[in-house]
């Protein structure tokens, strides 16, 4: 049997600071403190470029133009798919959905797969 029962060591841990609410990851703290630069905004702009020329393909064109890419090319494009997802503009969604459709026919379940799984992101 335990010594004392009215021990309050367990009180020492502080349970708001495991809130979901409050959470800082740890490497983007460091990251910050150490003064090192945020997310390249160079990529924001290869994904507006990629973005623009999906958005003027014809939708005639979309089928031919996945079949000709690779399994690497069709998981890239997916990536690339998803990155549009996150932030629309105006009748990017209906566009992006269209080589959804087609990629998915060309890739399958697992190009979704592998681009939700992956690490890199584009």
């Amino acid at each position: 049997m335990a010594r004392n029962t009215l021990s309050s060591r367990f009180r020492r841990v502080d349970i708001d600071e495991f809130d979901e609410n409050k959470f800082v990851d740890e490497q983007e703290e460091a990251a910050a403190a150490a003064g090192e630069p945020g997310p390249d905004p160079g990529e924001d702009r290869a994904q507006g470029v990629v973005l623009k020329v999906l958005t003027n393909f014809k939708s005639s064109e979309i089928e031919q133009a996945v079949q000709s890419l690779d399994r690497n090319g069709i998981d890239l494009l997916m990536k690339y798919i998803y990155k549009g997802f996150e932030k629309p503009t105006e009748n990017s969604s209906a566009v992006l959905l269209q080589w959804h459709e087609k990629a998915l026919a060309v890739g399958g379940l697992g190009s979704i797969i592998r681009v939700l799984t992956a690490r890199k992101t584009v």
